[in-house]
């Protein structure tokens, strides 16, 4: 009988992948963001939930899975937004898999989040994470790991958290690449994506050599941005999303629209429900043209307008969205907000390549417009190490177990 897992903030499904590939059968996941969900639901299973996690009560999810896992929103604690205060609302989902965890009681847990969560508040809020999880009965250890020692080829540090509550031992990869001696060489950009690298880019599938066999082969989403300029459009004044959004949510009420009613509108498809969503990762700001409809549809004050809609040109400050890709080197870190410049060709790396680079599997497909495609990728643990994190926690979970479990003292709701 195989391992079961339940699945928090489950993305595209990077962790979820790994863990399948290593024998464990995933019974119940969830995110808010629904072209993940609806890649998921491609390519791994139809038992992913799409919702807000804060409105699921627990005797929704199934009962005494062997490992919970969650990647929690990770926006408000990002190095690239280092200016996000420390109440970020996102910052707190964590809470939500504290109390699924107190509730169904896995033998094991992971959570995952990125390397600015150790130094937002100076240290003080990795604490209380680290507090709020033992609070729930569980031996914990957390590390800072570098996918690039894993066999992933890219520089991709990111904290690892696991809890037990079985007297284990909580168990981590082993290094099996970097530079010390004993160690694999790290695959270079060029080793890894290089067989794409003079393939024209475009959303219906390629065919290519695979590097592997020598035979050709068909590739997906194999599509690319060109634009490389150092000047954008944007908005000429600071406009903050969550304001917006309770401002648009409040208009919309008002006038007795639902989203759908919106979107049919606009002609669009989901697209309108990112103006009313903040909690998530995906929730926007209408564009200027968008903004002046959508003031049509629903009538609403002049509070706002030039904010939203007065646009200048600006240079590009963000390192990464310049940033050229190592060839001769591993990989930077593949990110959410869009793909590096490639080194050997007049374009962005494709969606492809930045999933090669994530180690998922070829014959993955991603959903959505090539943007929400980069974000999942981005988001995503890479499915190598996912994999070999997962064969550890199994070895575990064969061995004879001892509970030993201090008592929850913290109260969450159901």
């Amino acid at each position: 009988m195989k391992p079961t897992v339940v699945s928090l903030f489950s993305g595209c499904g990077g962790m979820d992948l790994g863990f399948k590939k290593a024998g464990f059968e995933i019974i119940w996941a969830n995110d808010f963001f629904r072209d993940a969900v609806n890649t998921y639901k491609k390519n791994i299973g139809k038992h992913i939930v799409l919702g807000d996690i804060t409105e699921i009560p627990s005797s929704k999810i199934p009962d005494n899975p062997d490992v919970i896992l969650g990647g929690f929103p990770c926006q408000g604690f990002s190095i690239a937004n280092s200016k996000k205060p420390a109440y970020d609302q996102r910052n707190y989902l964590y809470l939500e898999m504290v109390r699924i965890i107190k509730d169904k009681r896995p033998k094991f847990f992971v959570a995952e989040n990125v390397k600015g969560m150790t130094s937002l508040m100076d240290g003080q809020f990795l604490k209380n994470i680290i507090s709020d999880f033992r609070d729930a009965g569980y031996k914990l250890d957390y590390k800072l790991l570098n996918m690039i020692n894993y066999g992933v080829p890219q520089t991709r540090e990111r904290v690892i958290i696991i809890g037990n509550r079985i007297g284990a031992e909580n168990p981590f990869p082993k290094e099996t690449h970097g530079y010390e001696k004993g160690l694999k060489r790290p695959a270079t950009t060029k080793e890894t994506i290089g067989h794409l690298c003079n393939v024209h880019t475009r959303e219906e599938p390629v065919t290519a050599l695979d590097p592997k066999t020598g035979k050709e082969k068909k590739y997906y989403n194999h599509w690319a941005k060109t634009k490389i300029d150092d000047e954008f459009w944007g908005r000429k004044y600071d406009v903050d999303q969550f304001e917006i959004c309770d401002y648009l949510k409040h208009w919309r009420n008002k006038a007795g629209y639902g989203t759908k009613q919106i979107d049919d509108m606009f002609g669009y498809s989901y697209t309108a429900g990112h103006w009313f969503r903040k909690d998530n990762n995906s929730g926007s700001i209408p564009n200027p043209d968008d903004w002046w409809k959508l003031k049509e549809i629903l009538g609403f004050d002049d509070t706002y307008d030039k904010q939203v809609t007065t646009m200048v040109r600006k240079k590009i400050t963000y390192e990464t969205s310049l940033r050229i890709n190592n060839w001769d080197e591993p990989n930077d870190t593949i990110i959410a907000t869009g793909s590096e410049i490639h080194p050997k060709a007049p374009r962005r790396l494709s969606v492809r390549e930045c999933a090669i680079i994530q180690t998922f599997p070829d014959s993955f497909k991603f959903t959505g417009k090539i943007d929400a495609m980069h974000t999942q990728i981005g988001n995503a643990v890479p499915v190598l190490f996912a994999k070999k994190l997962a064969k550890c926690i199994k070895d575990e979970l064969r061995k004879p177990m001892m509970i030993k479990q201090q008592p929850a003292r913290k109260k969450y709701r159901n």
